[in-house]
């Protein structure tokens, strides 16, 4: 059997290097989510806003051990589901259908205790296992808390995978591994989102110059 996990840590480590760090969380009913953070001090930003700091990627490890199906049969671009405790588990086809991890992109240095976001982030990982979500861009996926402490932030907007992290083809049957970024949205971007669409949401933090690793940020204007 190939050991999908084994191979996906090995695509991690040769996009960002080693890890720094690690933690494994466990939900009733659900199989191990790990999530591991790796440290890009290459990558430093100092503009005319004063701010620096590295940026720092939280990485899930355990979502793509299955693939995702929705047996309610859902669309992509289903209404935004918000995650709490697992109470039942999906069953799925173990070998067929799409597989992915989740990639969050923060900048370090603010005062923002953003370790924090361990847990929701293997929260949003376990949803295939417990809701049947099938995660693709354009999503929504709200926690319906803070994603960390004092965040204006509970949901995230799934992006499009492919540029962090190339996709890990395995072997067919089997759909290869898709690393999708997340971008943090304040609660009226995801409201606005909601109603308009993750494009004109994306358009609107591009006209901005919105950097969407910081922690601190305010939401878009969203006023036409």
């Amino acid at each position: 059997m190939v050991d999908v996990l084994g191979l996906v840590e090995a695509r991690l480590r040769m996009s960002f290097g080693e890890p720094d760090a690690r933690a494994a969380i466990t939900f009733l009913g659900t199989e191990r989510i790990e999530v591991l953070r790796f440290r890009d001090v290459r990558d430093l930003h100092d503009g005319e806003d004063g701010k620096d700091g590295a940026l720092v990627r939280y990485v899930t490890l355990g979502m793509s051990r299955a693939p995702m199906n929705d047996p309610a049969g859902s669309s992509a671009g289903a209404a935004p589901s918000t995650f709490a405790a697992p109470l039942s588990v999906s069953v799925a086809d173990p070998v067929r259908g799409p597989r992915a991890e989740l990639v969050l992109t923060l900048r370090a240095g603010s005062g923002a205790d953003i370790d924090q976001v361990l847990r929701p982030l293997a929260v949003l990982a376990a949803s295939p296992q417990v809701e049947g979500v099938v995660v693709a861009p354009g999503n929504s996926l709200d926690v319906g808390e803070p994603l960390w402490p004092g965040a204006a932030f509970s949901a995230v907007l799934v992006a499009e995978p492919g540029g962090l992290v190339e996709d890990l083809v395995l072997d067919p049957p089997m759909d290869p591994v898709r690393f999708f970024p997340l971008l943090p949205m304040t609660a009226n971007e995801a409201a606005w989102k909601r109603v308009r669409g993750a494009g004109p949401l994306q358009e609107r933090w591009l006209r901005a110059g919105t950097d969407l690793r910081d922690p601190l940020r305010a939401s878009v204007p969203l006023s036409d």
